[in-house]
């Protein structure tokens, strides 16, 4: 449903911003480090959706991920004081909450606190930081709601983040096998949809995890290779070797060549932990809901392939199934203790 709002995108000098191409925005060129360009945008504001951060798993300077995702965010912070808005829905992560009952295949929420030595690397570290701050401002009056997203895939993922980047690699022929691990997908629409349901409905400084179906990484790359036709990963690779092959990776070339990691520690560190959740909070008291996980890997896969992020050798080979013939419980092999693991209900977005 349209809300007639007036929007104003405050974008990242030089990075691309052909995503907005075609959208009635104002955009506003600032880094969101320069207190004084992010004060001018948020002026004459109502509501501050604060989204931006350093996503990544690797930083040729690591103090980048405390200065965007840290300072940036204090930065909004004072700008949405000095503008007086109404709300400031603040871009948190499911990386910040607990997750010590997930090997039982408990799915976490949002009242699970996370142990420190859980915050696998500098972007979990800086956003856990931060998302303090942004609750410390709402103690002291700031209105604020938080919105932890899980494992957002979907078109226009340009960089490609490291949630999108685990399709991309799948097409390209680089995921020659799995880990044991889950994860919950959730489409980068319906992740919209709950940032404005949290602005709209969100109880001041309450958390909500806006999230899909919990699914295996088995699964989900079972569910390309149906329906790209692309052959299936077949190998499981055991935690310990993934972890070695990180660190021989993080220390030869994210230390010694200074260039990012084949096989990101972080990430690494992750794939070693089953990262499933449940979004009940969100639907019972933001009203939200979420399309179907395969329809987010399919739409994912599918705008990769047309935007020209797939080489031409494997792209050839690509022979599209009709997304209806798929199913992600109906063409792929159950999980452990037969994912899918929230067993919330679904319904379309």
């Amino acid at each position: 449903m349209a809300r007639r709002a007036d929007v104003v995108a405050l974008l990242q000098p030089g990075a691309s911003h052909v995503n907005l191409d075609g959208l009635a925005v104002d955009r506003v060129v600032a880094d969101l480090r320069d207190a004084s360009s992010v004060l001018a945008a948020a002026e004459g504001c109502r509501v501050v959706f604060h989204v931006a951060a350093l996503y990544r798993f690797w930083a040729r300077n690591p103090r980048d991920f405390y200065d965007v995702n840290v300072g940036g965010s204090l930065n909004v912070i004072n700008a949405a004081k000095a503008a007086g808005v109404e709300r400031v829905v603040y871009t948190s992560t499911v990386g910040t909450i607990g997750l010590d009952g997930t090997e039982l295949d408990e799915a976490a929420d949002e009242t699970a606190w996370a142990r420190i030595d859980h915050l696998f690397g500098l972007y979990k570290q800086s956003k856990y930081v931060a998302e303090h701050e942004v609750l410390r401002a709402g103690a002291e009056g700031l209105p604020v709601v938080l919105v932890q997203p899980t494992l957002p895939l979907g078109p226009g993922d340009r960089a490609p983040t490291p949630t999108g980047k685990t399709v991309l690699d799948f097409l390209n022929g680089r995921i020659p096998g799995w880990f044991d691990t889950a994860l919950n997908v959730v489409d980068v629409d319906d992740v919209a949809t709950g940032h404005v349901l949290a602005a709209e409905r969100g109880a001041q400084g309450r958390s909500y995890v806006i999230g899909g179906e919990n699914l295996e990484l088995r699964q989900i790359l079972d569910i390309l290779a149906a329906a790209t036709g692309l052959p299936r990963a077949t190998i499981k690779v055991p935690r310990r070797a993934a972890l070695a092959a990180a660190h021989a990776s993080d220390f030869l070339e994210g230390r010694l060549l200074r260039r990012e990691p084949t096989v990101p520690l972080e990430g690494a560190r992750m794939a070693a932990t089953r990262m499933i959740f449940t979004d009940a909070r969100a639907r019972r008291e933001l009203g939200y809901r979420s399309r179907p996980a395969v329809e987010a890997i399919l739409r994912s896969a599918r705008w990769y392939t047309d935007n020209g992020f797939v080489s031409p050798k494997r792209l050839a080979r690509i022979r599209w199934r009709d997304d209806a013939e798929l199913s992600a419980n109906d063409h792929i092999p159950k999980g452990k203790a037969g994912i899918p693991l929230d067993r919330s209900p679904k319904s379309s977005a």
